[in-house]
């Protein structure tokens, strides 16, 4: 059995799984198992989520059997608890953080975002030192909260060179079994600005599924020569894009319309690509927001937004009604650029229902696919559209009664699997 290394700020729950229950087989069978099945109405209104208890068969990382509930079978006891889709982190930067040192907050910001590329040349090479082992706490941050699963920003830029990459490397091979990731090559210092180019093209060539970017115009002063670059090198290698985009004045409008332009020109980019945070679109007024939401919905371009608090809303439910993918995750977890973060996608999709008004069975509901990276057990139309016999075997066992119940408390995750191997 995998063990959940602690950590300071982590909190053991009881374990649906013990050594003696669990054997060398690939296979295992779970009983007691709590999943919705449907919704229940007045006057047409959804009131309450149906649940059943069933009997799940997993092997070789598959579901491959779920059938009705044998209390006396001999099977691993869930209690229970309440199965859904393992969450997904799709945003966040597992390479560089503070976690697992000592505590401390960010200090002051000088010089913008440029002050702080100042600030990152001096402090990476230290922090690569310990890069490797800090991002495995951050993985072991995330399974507590029920994760899986990451999209990862990692730096490549002329201080790591490519060494941010190849220490977080090393960290996901180390955690194979109970983690997966998807890599975005990121140009944290700038495209141009201090010359990641040579860096990027090769990294271009390595394992990572996306070459990203940030803020084009204000680091690299120029929007069609830093994102003809982005997308050639994407095309070049059968990659995805996602960049980073945090100007919120009329070069933000420009870089997100220029990106749509080059997605229609290029339609092999077509659901691969992504911009991160897009504050811009925050700032349109209301006809605008729905033109830029019905533009990326056509080019199918995604956002991955960390749900901003404070006096900036993101339009993420007009996003959602043009067809747009929004993703969400944690982004830092307690480093030079950030102090928040507790590493919980859940805790994420409350914020969203609570920004955004989402307090009804039937809204709470559909908020936990900003948890899930858009996977939800029923339809809108309360039909079980998961689990299915022959998907992947990565489940989360939550102390809660439903998926609204969930989202509105932020339930207590009880136990993890990962394409059939139990985390903890």
């Amino acid at each position: 059995m995998a063990s959940l290394t602690l950590t300071p700020n982590i909190m053991a729950a009881p374990s649906i799984f013990s050594d003696e229950n669990i054997t060398a087989s690939r296979k295992l069978i779970l009983k007691n198992v709590r999943l919705e099945i449907g919704f229940e109405y007045e006057e047409n209104e959804v009131i309450s989520t149906k649940t059943d208890l069933f009997l799940i068969e997993i092997e070789n990382g598959k579901i491959i059997n779920i059938s009705p509930n044998n209390a006396n079978a001999k099977a691993i006891d869930v209690k229970g608890f309440l199965m859904l889709p393992a969450f997904k982190d799709m945003h966040i930067h597992l390479d560089k953080t503070f976690y697992g040192d000592k505590w401390q907050a960010v200090r002051k910001r000088k010089g913008g975002v440029k002050g702080m590329i100042e600030l990152e040349e001096k402090l990476m090479p230290e922090l690569l030192k310990t890069s490797t082992q800090k991002a495995e706490k951050m993985i072991e941050l995330l399974h507590s909260k029920g994760t899986s699963f990451a999209r990862s920003h990692v730096n490549i830029e002329p201080t790591s060179k490519l060494d941010s990459l190849k220490n977080l490397q090393i960290a996901l091979e180390n955690k194979k079994k109970t983690f997966g990731a998807e890599l975005v090559a990121f140009p944290q210092h700038g495209v141009f600005y201090k010359n990641s180019v040579p860096y990027l093209k090769e990294a271009a060539t390595m394992d990572i599924d996306f070459i990203g970017g940030v803020d084009p115009y204000t680091i690299d002063g120029a929007i069609e020569k830093t994102l003809d670059f982005t997308v050639q090198l994407a095309l070049d290698h059968q990659k995805g894009i996602d960049i980073h985009l945090h100007e919120t004045g009329e070069s933000g409008l420009k870089t997100v319309e220029y990106l749509i332009d080059k997605v229609n020109e290029n339609p092999a980019l077509k659901g691969k690509t992504f911009l991160s945070h897009c504050f811009i679109l925050g700032k349109l007024d209301k006809n605008k927001q729905e033109e830029i939401a019905e533009k990326l919905g056509d080019a199918k371009v995604g956002i991955a937004s960390t749900i901003p608090f404070g006096n900036l809303i993101m339009p993420l439910l007009t996003l959602q009604n043009h067809g747009v993918t929004v993703y969400t995750g944690n982004d830092s977890i307690v480093d030079h650029w950030n102090t928040y973060g507790i590493g919980s996608v859940l805790e994420k999709a409350n914020l969203y229902a609570q920004l955004y008004g989402q307090s009804t069975e039937f809204m709470l509901s559909r908020c936990l696919k900003l948890a899930t990276a858009n996977v939800l057990p029923l339809d809108d139309q309360g039909n079980q559209q998961w689990p299915k016999v022959g998907d992947d075997a990565t489940l989360v066992f939550l102390d809660a009664s439903c998926s609204a119940e969930a989202v509105s408390r932020i339930s207590d995750v009880k136990s993890l699997i990962h394409q059939g191997n139990i985390v903890f």
